[in-house]
């Protein structure tokens, strides 16, 4: 009877060394199983903005067509409107999800807009400024989206303007959203009292 006692404790000892290593063996293969994932979800993110880059640059293949924005004349007179805010790209027109990345103009960033009697200036910090002559605006309207930004009805400024043969939709949000409508205004007057320009190459 003594001789069991004593050889007792160390039968009840084997099996908790052998859970303990096994403990140790699963977390093991734990911390495997989630290095493995985290390498496949950065091989994913990678494959996905390598799939995005080359859509960019097809896409920008395809309008290579389009002329370079004309760039601000030396003199364009006193301002009428000044606006800082945000350009949140271009479109053609009337298609808010065709999106216009030809010439930087896909690139979205903090913007300056000033309206003159010579036309529309773009000052973007950062991305290229591009100018839109008078004669080539078509209109301005309030609107909700564009290339994939989606806001708020009335939340966003679409200037439509002539780029060569192309009609475009740019989007601008004011810093003070309540500016919108005055640039509406503004930009449909000139609209009508100053001729159109025809295609420029």
């Amino acid at each position: 009877m003594t001789s069991v006692n004593l050889l007792h404790p160390l039968a009840a000892a084997q099996p908790h060394h052998l859970a303990a290593a096994e403990r140790k063996s699963a977390e093991v293969t734990d911390w495997a199983a989630r290095l493995g994932w985290v390498v496949g979800l950065l091989l994913f993110v990678v494959l996905v903005y390598w799939l995005m880059r080359q859509g960019w640059k097809w896409r920008g293949g395809l309008q290579s067509d389009l002329p370079e924005p004309p760039t601000t004349p030396e003199t364009t007179g006193e301002a009428r409107l000044r606006m800082t805010g945000r350009y949140h790209g271009s479109t053609t027109a009337g298609q808010w999800l065709d999106r216009i990345v030809a010439h930087g103009l896909g690139a979205r960033s903090r913007a300056e807009l000033t309206l003159t009697d010579a036309g529309l200036e773009v000052v973007r910090p950062g991305a290229g400024d591009f100018f839109i002559p008078a004669g080539r605006l078509r209109e301005a309207r309030l609107d909700k989206g564009i290339a994939g930004k989606v806001l708020a009805e009335g939340g966003l400024l679409i200037v439509t303007w002539q780029l060569g043969d192309t009609l475009l939709d740019s989007g601008f949000r004011s810093d003070h959203s309540a500016e919108h409508v005055a640039w509406v205004e503004a930009i449909n007057l000139m609209n009508e009292s100053i001729p159109t320009e025809g295609p420029a190459r």
